[in-house]
């Protein structure tokens, strides 16, 4: 597929494909013509560094672990940098969910109180 069916379908920009191709992070041919032509997986492909780079991974660490994404075989070094990046958004999320429970606890007491105005 070529580069801007690529964005429609995977709602990333050109500019960020580009990106991704620079950082080694997703991979084209070219067509005689030069465009770029990317294979069937590049979508989901897409959709796994988007879900990374939201967990607060940098490209050079969504560099450093997607060939045992793509291959299914980690170094030692590796497995642990998975572990270590998994540990860190599991810290994430629970940091989220204190704060969640915090907010509800205001707004039932903001609603308790009935000091919502229009």
């Amino acid at each position: 597929m070529r580069i801007g069916q690529l964005a429609r379908r995977s709602g990333v920009s050109v500019r960020a494909l580009r990106y991704y191709e620079e950082q080694q992070l997703l991979e084209s041919t070219r067509t005689p013509g030069g465009q770029r032509d990317y294979s069937d997986d590049a979508l989901e492909r897409v959709e796994l560094i988007q879900d990374l780079f939201a967990a607060g991974l940098s490209s050079r660490t969504v560099v450093e672990l997607l060939p045992c994404v793509s291959t299914g075989v980690a170094t030692p070094a590796v497995l642990d940098q998975l572990t270590t990046e998994r540990d860190r958004i599991t810290e994430r999320i629970q940091d989220l969910t204190r704060a969640k429970t915090k907010l509800d606890r205001v707004i039932e007491c903001v609603i308790a109180a009935g000091v919502v105005s229009s």
